[in-house]
């Protein structure tokens, strides 16, 4: 009877039920963001001042006769990640975003990032500084040119300017009458001072021999092996990127976040080799293991981490020649090496090799996404379970995801801040929640977790992507056909010594071929314990060419503007291929273990081969992960993979309650125990 008497009005019981389901989202782009055109200006409480640090600098620039100072981004060692006494951008300008370039006159200040941090830069900032919507050298010298007169001096830090961003620089500004100027110490660490946080001066240890695929020594000898074959014939080998130097000697530290790291050099000669770092974070035990007590071939002696520059403008004043990779080296460095002395690559010998994962390499990184696939799995459980009671948001989801991985066997904590985002917020393809800045999860929007964990015998990195209602047809169509580039790309057979490149649009062509697309790269390297974005494999342009050894991820996505995103990440092996004829063809093998959410396959969209390849995936599942749940007696874990991993057909799939596959898994599990 009463549902008779609203029969009219039933458009407003829908309305107002949507009204009262639907969650409340969390737009950045109406965030309280600053007004600099209001009198007085309009400043929200998340600004920082920085009017004192930019009248001390404006002083030393003064003292230095500059007309202007640039702040990059980058620290010495053109990281990923920034340990915090190397913020300088970001204390600099009070913002904290990952990507930016400062520049400071005597009257001006601006900064210059890409969309993904305009708001950011807006609610971070006061009205000191310009905010400028563009990146790239062209415009911030375009802007200089406008704001410092003919002869003007533009001073920079050679550390930390890539080789790269220098020739970018003074190419930009040749025949315009200002000069870029070299200027060793850095302006800010002046202004700084004692309130720049510390250097980190956490131990340096060994990494166990269990986890390495050989020994120091070894690495040191395969390296000069390819110095004295290379047609060039150098004499040394100088290596700036952290990861190499850690790769080299199986060292590990904290120095970097999310990142196994420790500050250092290291310049490897034909007959030494010198390790430039803080002493005294070595214990007596790496010492020895270091063999730093003596001056033979393989003794590493150990120089203070200040002192790179010196050394290694002394040792090349001799007669050497020095073999650098210009992606990681700086202008610093680069320029006190004589031209004539130098070997130059896009990337170190230590950087290629580093990328060949050999057998025993390959079998760690294996295990530890074996055991990686846990969390995750713990996590998509728990979330079916908790999202319908309205008690979940991205912040507190991605905490409880890291909490998961870290008690973990050989757990060093997350691969990277995971990216946890809900429905709109999902369509930004690197967004992260904040404690203040979040959006609830519902069962009526997709859910996407870009994720990872750092173990002592691999890196992992994975992104699921989830919806627990009733998705629309359009995003039914857009995950499968992502799926069915993950998929494609995968089960590839291609010649040996292939670029990524070339093979990329294999990701992408069953988006293409209804109008769709990502924006981001398909793949990147991955580490042993190392970096999580290990260059130089991948599916970029500058990517080395795929051999067999390497790990790449495999992640395409398509992302819907204010509405959702999706993205399907796994991390493969580049492994040998069985072909019908004889020939050298690679494949990939997937690592990542984790299934795809049924809810969102359109099984009709698959072709008989791809339905195989998903299928056979799903059985790898089973036997690889099943025994790992089971072995913990994670019954409810292994009642949900056991559903998951259903084989699928062109039919419709039959429907199993999660409650009937326990009720089997556990008889199941307590047979397999007795």
């Amino acid at each position: 009877m009463a549902l008779a008497s609203w029969g009219c009005c039933s458009w407003l019981i829908l309305l107002c039920a949507y009204a009262w389901g639907h969650p409340k989202t969390v737009d950045p782009k109406t965030e309280d963001v600053r007004n600099c055109s209001t009198s007085p200006q309009y400043l929200p409480n998340t600004v920082v001042n920085t009017t004192a640090q930019l009248a001390a600098l404006r002083e030393q620039m003064h003292t230095r006769n500059l007309s202007a100072y640039i702040i990059p981004d980058t620290d010495a060692h053109m990281n990923e990640y920034i340990g915090e006494h190397d913020k300088r951008r970001a204390w600099i300008t009070g913002f904290t975003g990952s990507a930016g370039t400062a520049v400071v006159t005597m009257w001006k200040a601006g900064l210059w990032t890409d969309s993904r941090y305009w708001t950011q830069a807006e609610r971070e900032m006061n009205c000191d500084w310009e905010l400028h919507k563009e990146v790239g050298t062209v415009p911030i010298v375009n802007w200089l040119l406008t704001n410092i007169t003919a002869g003007g001096r533009i001073g920079f830090d050679p550390s930390l300017f890539s080789i790269e961003s220098w020739e970018s620089y003074n190419e930009a500004l040749r025949g315009s009458d200002r000069e870029l100027v070299s200027i060793t110490d850095n302006l800010v660490d002046l202004v700084w001072g004692s309130k720049r946080p510390p250097v980190p001066s956490e131990p340096i240890y060994i990494l166990q021999k269990e986890f390495t695929g050989s020994t120091w020594q070894e690495k040191v000898s395969s390296i000069r092996s390819q110095m004295q074959k290379h047609h060039k014939a150098p004499t040394a080998v100088l290596l700036s990127a952290l990861d190499e130097t850690a790769w080299l000697f199986n060292l590990r530290s904290c120095d970097i976040p999310y990142n196994p790291f420790f500050y250092s050099y290291t310049l490897l000669t034909d007959s030494s080799i010198r390790l430039f770092v803080n002493k005294s974070r070595f214990n007596s035990e790496t010492l020895q293991y270091l063999n730093s007590n003596c001056t033979d071939s393989m003794c590493v002696q150990l120089e203070d981490y200040s002192q790179v520059h010196h050394s290694v403008q002394t040792y090349a004043s001799g007669a050497v020649r020095i073999w650098i990779g210009t992606s990681y080296t700086m202008y610093g460095l680069y320029k006190v090496i004589p031209q004539e002395k130098l070997i130059a690559d896009t990337y170190s010998p230590v950087m290629v090799t580093k990328a060949v994962k050999n057998s025993k390499e390959q079998t760690l990184l294996r295990a530890s996404h074996v055991r990686d696939a846990v969390p995750l799995i713990r996590y998509l459980v728990w979330l079916e379970k908790n999202v319908p009671k309205g008690t979940v948001d991205e912040f507190s989801g991605a905490e409880l995801l890291d909490e998961f991985r870290r008690n973990e066997s050989f757990s060093s904590g997350p691969s990277f801040q995971t990216i946890s985002a809900s429905g709109l917020n999902a369509a930004l393809a690197h967004y992260s929640p904040t404690k203040e800045n979040h959006r609830k999860l519902s069962s009526d929007e997709m859910y996407l977790v870009d994720s990872g964990g750092q173990y002592w015998d691999g890196t992992t990195d994975i992104t699921r992507t989830v919806h627990w209602g009733t998705p629309s047809a359009f995003q039914k169509e857009a995950y499968t056909r992502v799926l069915i580039g993950n998929i494609d790309l995968s089960r590839l057979v291609f010649p040996a010594a292939t670029s990524g490149r070339v093979i990329e649009a294999f990701a992408r062509r069953a988006l293409w071929e209804v109008g769709l697309n990502y924006g981001h790269g398909t793949g990147h390297g991955i580490g042993n314990f190392l970096g999580v974005h290990e260059w130089p494999v991948g599916f970029q342009s500058n990517s080395i060419t795929m051999g067999k050894g390497m790990f790449t991820s495999i992640e395409p996505g398509y992302y819907h503007d204010k509405e959702f995103g999706i993205r399907l990440e796994d991390v493969a092996l580049v492994v040998e291929a069985k072909t019908k004829y004889p020939g050298t063809y690679l494949t990939f093998e997937v690592v990542s273990l984790v299934p795809y959410d049924r809810n969102l396959i359109d099984v009709r969209l698959l072709s008989p081969e791809q339905l195989q390849y998903l299928n056979h995936y799903y059985q790898t599942i089973r036997e690889k992960v099943g025994p790992e749940l089971q072995k913990r007696q994670l019954l409810e874990e292994f009642a949900w993979l056991q559903q998951q991993t259903q084989p699928l057909s062109s039919r419709a799939p039959c429907t199993t309650s999660l409650a009937s596959v326990l009720a089997v898994t556990i008889l199941a599990i307590l047979d397999w125990t007795i």
